[in-house]
């Protein structure tokens, strides 16, 4: 356990770049161990959970090589031509490393055994076991669809055509990366539009992929034996990463603070709209394209928030930044209203029951339900903040990064009980902060 408390903080104010998207970076990794030749990638977020993928990979026979702060080589192998393991494939703390390394090996003809950290070996995995088996792989998981995890790949494995039942990137990144390597047409089918960036970046390496609007759902399409064609890649700002820093501006009074090169991804930038409906001030600057994805530089000012009810139609465009959301919903005018919330039971805690308990344990007014939280706001007012017991986080990196936001604006601040798992997303977070509250 690494336990800290937040204090208070007056406001913040200059010009920060936070790390490299972590979405992006798994998959530039990824896609890179599965091009023939040498891929380069700048601004790769250098987190323990794009470390596991990058073990993986090397594990699997690519050549990963980190040549410098964010810059790195990948020298693949081609789609079809990964190695069989040698060892148990360690995913650490990362759900997205798992399912979507699960869909590659699950079309090779290999054996790959996926173990994790204790918070990632309760997560489960089932919504991935299901269509891999469909397409041939075979699968031995511990109670529960668990990690501890042995997948055997099929080879050749079968073309289908998969619904989502649930919104999930994840998941549907995990079937279409299964379908490189096989033979015909992979086709999924999303209800509700979730971050793309694997069909963006499986075009960008030259995969052939269609993406289809009919009758409101997304059919996305890839076309299997493909040859990938390694690429120069520059990671833009992770926006989850940067609703830390948004939040934090808008609720610490006198803040005037601008987050540089900062993804705007249409699928990812919800929260960006939801605090602009609250009426947080944020304006984008020199807004650009970088590798195909949008960005911008965020000046963000001290606001007075407005509660809303958030339509839930924007919760998969928004789905890792709820818990920052709600730290800035505790401290506006009025009632915010959040539902279709249920994939946030099985992130890496429950971060409906663990934000309402650790909400409520510095001063805010929050109501738990099945599938959201309805939080009435201070008004502006600092949260009192945590004099006694330190605020459980449950090894959740993005809770211990949002309590620690709620402490910057609490009367007493906040001790969250463990900032170590902030490593597997946001190393420089704390040294971030510490340098704006100065």
């Amino acid at each position: 356990m690494r336990p800290r408390r937040f204090l208070p903080c007056g406001p913040l104010r200059g010009r920060i770049r936070v790390p490299g998207d972590k979405s992006i970076s798994h998959r530039s990794i990824m896609l890179g161990a599965l091009a023939v030749g040498e891929t380069t990638i700048t601004g790769l977020l250098e987190g323990e959970d794009v470390l596991s993928t990058a073990a993986a990979m090397r594990a699997m026979g690519a050549q990963v090589e980190r040549l410098g702060q964010g810059n790195w080589r990948v020298d693949g192998v081609g789609v079809g031509a990964l190695l069989q393991p040698q060892a148990a494939l360690d995913m650490g703390n990362s759900g997205t490393s798992t399912r979507l390394l699960m869909g590659l090996v699950a079309s090779h003809p290999i054996t790959a055994c996926f173990i994790g950290d204790a918070s990632l070996s309760r997560r489960p995995m089932g919504r991935v076991i299901d269509p891999l088996s469909q397409m041939g792989a075979s699968f031995t998981a511990s109670p529960g669809g668990r990690l501890p995890l042995m997948l055997q790949g099929a080879q050749p494995a079968v073309p289908i055509e998969y619904r989502l039942p649930v919104a999930s990137a994840q998941v549907k990144s995990a079937v279409l990366l299964a379908g490189l390597n096989t033979p015909g047409i992979t086709t999924v089918i999303e209800p509700v539009p979730t971050r793309d960036h694997s069909e963006r970046m499986l075009r960008g390496f030259g995969a052939e992929l269609t993406v289809e609007e009919l009758g409101g759902e997304r059919i996305i399409r890839v076309v299997g034996e493909a040859e990938l064609r390694p690429q120069t890649i520059e990671v833009p700002g992770d926006p989850s990463s940067a609703a830390f820093f948004i939040v934090a501006a808008l609720v610490v009074p006198g803040s005037e603070l601008t987050i540089e090169n900062v993804g705007l991804n249409p699928t990812r930038a919800g929260l960006v709209e939801v605090l602009r409906q609250m009426g947080g001030d944020i304006t984008l600057l020199n807004p650009r394209e970088v590798g195909g994805e949008p960005v911008a530089d965020l000046l963000v000012r001290h606001s007075a928030l407005q509660g809303i009810a958030v339509d839930p139609a924007l919760a998969p465009s928004m789905i890792d930044e709820f818990p920052a959301l709600f730290v800035a919903a505790a401290m506006a005018h009025g009632t915010t209203v959040t539902s279709g919330l249920d994939e946030l039971r099985v992130k890496e805690s429950d971060r409906l029951a663990v934000m309402a308990a650790a909400l409520t344990s510095v001063g805010a007014r929050v109501t738990e339900q099945e599938d959201g939280l309805t939080i009435e706001g201070t008004g502006g007012e600092p949260l009192s903040g945590g004099a006694n017991a330190p605020v459980a986080t449950h090894l959740d990196h993005r809770i211990a990064m949002s309590m620690a936001v709620a402490g910057l604006a609490s009367k007493a601040g906040v001790e969250v009980d463990d900032t170590r798992p902030i490593a597997t997303s946001f190393p420089q977070f704390e040294a971030l902060l510490e340098g704006l509250c100065t």
